[in-house]
């Protein structure tokens, strides 16, 4: 039976250009040089421009605070509070905040009667003279784009020092050092992103402001303007295969353990250990990269698989395919860890159909006479083979049907 091949499905509405995948230039010293921290078992980017530039050229990795994209913020509605564009939270949300900034502080060694204090100070209503101040001198992000349907927040970046990352990595939120000065007008004009030729129209502070409203109902909405406790600093978050690929074969990252650079052999020593299914999963996603797909790996869970394939990317297409990674010999007799029946694997192929997507099972054919020790370099990838089968499921009134005609 021949398979039927289907195009691509389209998004509807794509709100991005398309950018060219890394690498884009062929010299070797404009080659970029992205950094990557190994914490705890996951690959993270920390560094604000890595992570723009990994994640749009090839749609690498995902947002630890995000679905996809990391572009998380405080708050997705914004408001234009007094020819000021500000995220707008309530006041639940703002005490949640205040909670976390105190156990946060906490947690740095300060007493109870300091952090009260250091809370009280932050949660007082700040004039709007003093914001338009802060914002007309440069301390605003360069963010003034709303969303793409009006309700999106605007994308920040926050560049960071190199000796910067290493203290960002060991917390997911940090505690923003202008929020706890004493001083009620602190000068944070070093750590501004924005162009001082062109002022984003309406203006949009930095993170710092949020604007707070109270009451519901029949209860009268009070709206103030107060600073953020907390600053949400959002990572990108690699998998493994993607990590490798972007080291072993785009030569563009260098992934670093204990703030010393690991090899490309300590590297897949250390995957391999991390994950003993490795070698199969790396050997599958460097095939359907290498072909122009765009594999994601977490994507697959909710659909029982291991890959999700896109074109160009989740921005502008559908998935194509579910991929079930396998293992096999020469003789194409399954080793891997799960063993399908026949119901196990009509309700996948249901359910891959219901989602409008075709099943793939993609078979990494180990030669018979490949050792362990040759698996314990990336070299054993060129001995492996890869084999593609997509599976459908046979609808008997389709069949008659078809009969019928011919």
């Amino acid at each position: 039976m021949q398979a039927e091949f289907r195009a691509p499905r389209r998004r509807p509405r794509v709100y991005e250009e398309y950018e060219a995948p890394l690498p884009v230039s062929r010299s070797p010293d404009e080659r970029s040089d992205f950094r990557a921290e190994l914490i705890s078992q996951h690959v993270l980017v920390c560094h604000p421009d890595h992570i723009q530039k990994i994640h749009n050229q090839g749609y690498f990795g995902k947002g630890i605070l995000s679905r996809a994209r990391p572009d998380h913020s405080i708050s997705n509605q914004w408001e234009q509070h007094e020819g000021v564009m500000l995220p707008v939270i309530s006041q639940s949300r703002y005490n949640e905040l205040l909670k976390w900034a105190g156990a946060t502080l906490s947690a740095q060694g300060l007493d109870e009667d300091s952090v009260n204090q250091t809370l009280l100070r932050i949660s007082q209503p700040v004039d709007m003279e003093d914001v338009r101040r802060k914002v007309g001198g440069g301390e605003g992000e360069n963010g003034g784009e709303s969303g793409a349907e009006g309700g999106a927040c605007p994308r920040t970046k926050r560049p960071l020092a190199e000796s910067e990352v290493e203290q960002e990595t060991n917390r997911g939120c940090r505690l923003e050092t202008q929020h706890l000065s004493t001083e009620h007008d602190p000068d944070p004009s070093s750590d501004s992103d924005s162009d001082p030729g062109s002022v984003p129209d309406p203006l949009v502070p930095s993170p710092g402001f949020v604007l707070v409203f109270s009451g519901s109902g029949e209860v009268e909405v009070v709206k103030e303007v107060r600073r953020s406790p907390l600053s949400l600093t959002e990572y990108l978050q690699l998998s493994l295969e993607e990590a490798f690929f972007l080291v072993y074969s785009l030569g563009c990252l260098s992934v670093y353990l204990h703030q010393e650079p690991l090899s490309i052999l300590q590297l897949w020593r250390k995957f391999r250990s991390l994950r003993p299914d490795f070698v199969s999963s790396y050997a599958a996603y460097q095939h359907f990269r290498s072909r122009g797909w765009v594999p994601k790996v977490g994507g697959g869970a909710k659909y029982g698989v291991d890959l999700m394939l896109y074109r160009k990317g989740p921005p502008f297409y559908h998935a194509s395919y579910s991929v079930v990674i396998e293992r096999a010999d020469d003789e194409f007799k399954g080793s891997g860890p799960r063993l399908f029946s026949w119901r196990s694997l009509a309700a996948l192929s249901r359910i891959t159909s219901n989602v409008s997507k075709e099943l793939m099972f993609c078979y990494i054919i180990y030669p018979a006479d490949l050792s362990e020790a040759e698996l314990d370099s990336p070299a054993c990838l060129s001995r492996l083979k890869v084999q593609e089968v997509i599976v459908s499921r046979w609808v008997s009134s389709k069949e008659r049907a078809e009969q019928d005609d011919i």
